[in-house]
């Protein structure tokens, strides 16, 4: 095999998709469902709350085995595409492989929600005094982080001409 090997975004999918897991589970055991505490006044409460749709509430109220059959499929092709970018950047260097392991990790760690509990776990609430963004965990983190690092290292090499 040519350039990276695939040691690299594994081990990124595998230290997202641990914590992502580790966390829901200590916020799943240590706080009542809709519980909020804050952590900094007026800014962060970690709030355990559950997310059966995709991101902010997409498709929450669609029927239970569609949106299930629906999501996992999306994580499964999401995965297919990510190795395939895998192959077409792994010579281009390492922040385009930390990129795509954050966001497979990311794209496991609520599939794995999804799959044994039929919902998201999320708990990291931000808000400004009533305006709150809608909460979130380290999987979804992790893909916006991965989604960024993408787009960083391509303004970086502007006469790039791979797709």
């Amino acid at each position: 095999m040519k350039g990276a090997s695939l040691k690299a975004p594994l081990a990124w999918a595998a230290l997202v998709v641990v914590l992502d897991q580790i966390s829901k589970v200590w916020v799943a055991a240590s706080f009542q469902f809709q519980e909020s505490q804050p952590v900094i006044p007026g800014l962060f409460n970690l709030t355990f709350i559950t997310n059966t749709g995709a991101a902010f509430g997409i498709l929450a109220g669609a029927q239970s085995l569609g949106r299930q059959v629906f999501f996992v499929g999306v994580a499964l092709v999401a995965l297919v595409v990510l190795y395939l970018a895998y192959r077409e950047y792994r010579e281009q260097g390492q922040v385009y492989m930390a990129a795509i392991g954050l966001v497979a990790g990311g794209a496991l760690g609520n599939l794995v929600d999804r799959l044994r509990l039929g919902h998201v776990i999320d708990f990291l609430d931000f808000y400004l005094r009533q305006h709150h963004w809608p909460a979130f965990n380290i999987a979804d983190s992790a893909i916006t982080i991965g989604v960024g690092l993408f787009l960083l290292a391509g303004f970086r090499e502007p006469g790039r001409t791979k797709p």
